[in-house]
């Protein structure tokens, strides 16, 4: 059986109800829910990502607007990339209800919480908005990689009234019947000039490849590295700190905002450390693990790697760390 279905979930469909080797027959890839505003993290998206890990489904991730104003955007964004898992394969700002006090500033605000996005590295990123939503709300104004709209028509389950926008994704029903699901679910399908495959990619990560590419012919250049945004760093001072400037910091993130960056933050550069070269003094740094905590999300927050954490600590998986528990995490 080809492989067709493209799926919306999120803790509506909990994953216990779901035959996961029945779905990854029939599922091209899964868009997960992560948060509903930044204070409501779904409640099933971890169990789904580790479903769609273990039976080989590809996915992506959405948050749910809830925002007040462009800042409040900022923040909503900044919770998502730390909560966002990243082996996702893009992500996507879902904006279908009016949260901020003037119509303007709700195309305003999504185009913030997208360039935060965009900002940190994320390569392909999204914006859901209704149909309805579409034109009165200024969201044909936002920039994003893809445009995803819902429209239902008849909502028998079948594709049967198209969006009247351009569009790369049409949600054509939320009461749609599969054979691996007791429950309704949303189903979608490809829409515009973006391909499954493009959805789908070909790495694991939704972070542009920061390595750099040989040119034949050319000499060496300096090798691109990257930097994880600490408290109080500011493109000056990083650019001061590797004998670069600012604006080709800019140029090599694609920053719309130079005066905005955040904490955990993946900076490239080209230049070398401005640096002692005397031996540097352990920096070995440890957490004690509290409820909610992930590998993924303290990898962030420390500046270390999913992967440095798990070989530290002898991790099987990235899920499987014990409340209570103190781990190195740098």
């Amino acid at each position: 059986m080809s492989k067709t279905l493209i799926v919306d979930i999120s803790h509506h469909q909990p994953t216990s109800r779901i035959n996961w080797a029945q779905a990854a027959k029939e599922v091209a890839f899964m868009v997960i829910r992560v948060q509903y505003g930044s204070y409501l993290i779904d409640r099933e998206y971890r169990s789904h990502v580790a479903n769609c890990k273990k039976h080989g489904i590809p996915f992506g991730h959405y948050a749910y607007a809830l925002f007040k104003n462009v800042e409040d955007a900022k923040k909503e964004a900044k919770d998502f990339l730390k909560r966002m898992d990243p082996e996702a394969k893009f992500l996507v700002v879902d904006v279908e209800e009016r949260t901020t006090a003037t119509v303007k500033e709700m195309a305003l605000a999504a185009q913030a919480f997208i360039d935060v996005l965009k900002d940190a590295g994320v390569e392909k990123v999204g914006l859901y908005t209704g149909h309805h939503f579409y034109k009165p709300y200024g969201m044909e104004n936002v920039k994003a990689d893809f445009l995803w709209i819902p429209r239902y028509g008849a909502n028998d389950g079948t594709p049967n009234q198209k969006p009247d926008y351009p569009c790369c994704l049409w949600q054509y029903t939320d009461k749609g019947r599969v054979s691996w699901y007791s429950g309704n679910v949303d189903l979608n399908q490809i829409n515009g000039d973006k391909t499954l495959e493009w959805f789908t990619g070909e790495g694991k990560q939704i972070v542009k490849d920061v390595t750099p590419k040989k040119v034949k012919g050319a000499q060496s250049i300096a090798s691109v590295k990257v930097h994880v945004v600490k408290p109080g760093d500011t493109l000056s001072k990083i650019a001061v700190k590797y004998k670069t400037t600012v604006e080709a910091l800019v140029k090599l993130n694609n920053i719309h905002n130079k005066d905005l960056i955040f904490t955990g933050q993946k900076i490239k550069y080209q230049g070398t450390a401005n640096v002692s070269t005397k031996k540097a003094s352990s920096t070995k740094k440890f957490h004690k693990v509290q409820k909610g905590d992930t590998v993924s999300e303290l990898a962030l927050k420390h500046g270390s790697s999913i992967q440095d954490i798990k070989a530290w600590n002898k991790l099987d998986s990235k899920y499987t760390i014990i409340t209570g528990s103190t781990i190195r995490v740098k």
